[in-house]
């Protein structure tokens, strides 16, 4: 099985990207963040006509989450267990024993700002929401772009990170919290010392050769998916693209 993330930055922008990356590498499960458009204009047409179910919540110019999927889910369900819940946000999906939640964590903007408070906040609150529905022994997946980079090696030069709302230590600790659920990082457990990033600043020159970027994309498993874990990646041709998302594809292979 293949489960990958993608924040696509626009999935109508992005939508002949997102079709050609699914169709050259056929994931079981795609979850896409910032799909930025409102339920009625979501392009659902164009992926079930590509053979694919999706499963959607947006809103209006920004946000929105995505499940992408080859088997349609027998449940799905949208936001966190408290208010305000954030619906575009947060995308819950049930494939038989597997639960799969696709998140698009809040930037944070400035360490001053109220939307980084927001941002901690959103963390524990998560934290809340999978101990109230799923236990470590669940077969659970958490994808999707979640905005902090964990370690040194997950951003270029992080000695000059240290007040960025994406790799201070309060919003760190905050993620580390949510991880000591059970979970286990899939592409940093097959990959220990590999520096490759799947964020991309757009103002910044791009260089494949160069990489200078974050690793603030993730997809991590409870205890009974990661012992089935056997690779996970990050593609970076999507980014050498003409009119790409700033973000890359990252996912995990898993035994069946």
């Amino acid at each position: 099985m293949r489960i990958a993330t993608f924040n696509c930055n626009s999935v109508r922008s992005r939508l002949d990207a997102v079709l050609r990356w699914l169709a050259d590498n056929a994931p079981d499960i795609l979850c896409l963040q910032e799909t930025k458009a409102q339920d009625a204009e979501f392009p659902a047409d164009a992926f079930r006509m590509a053979g694919w179910q999706v499963a959607f919540k947006g809103e209006k110019s920004y946000n929105g989450v995505a499940i992408v999927s080859k088997k349609p889910a027998d449940e799905v369900s949208f936001g966190l267990d408290s208010e305000p819940a954030d619906p575009a946000r947060l995308a819950h999906a049930r494939f038989g024993k597997l639960h799969v939640v696709n998140t698009y964590v809040p930037q944070g903007r400035e360490i001053d700002h109220a939307m980084y408070a927001y941002k901690l906040e959103w963390f524990a609150r998560l934290k809340k929401y999978f101990e109230k529905n799923f236990t470590p022994a669940t077969p659970l997946l958490w994808c999707g772009d979640l905005n902090v980079a964990r370690h040194p090696i997950d951003v270029t030069h992080p000695e000059t990170k240290t007040d960025h709302v994406c790799y201070h230590q309060a919003v760190r600790d905050a993620f580390e919290g949510v991880l000591s659920f059970g979970f286990t990082d899939l592409f940093r457990k097959h990959n220990p010392d590999l520096a490759d990033y799947s964020f991309y600043d757009y103002r910044a020159p791009f260089n494949p050769e160069q990489k200078r970027g974050w690793r603030i994309d993730y997809v991590l498993a409870t205890k009974p998916l990661a012992k089935k874990s056997i690779a996970s990646s990050i593609d970076i041709l999507p980014r050498t693209r003409p009119k790409p998302s700033d973000h890359c594809p990252l996912y995990a292979d898993l035994k069946d």
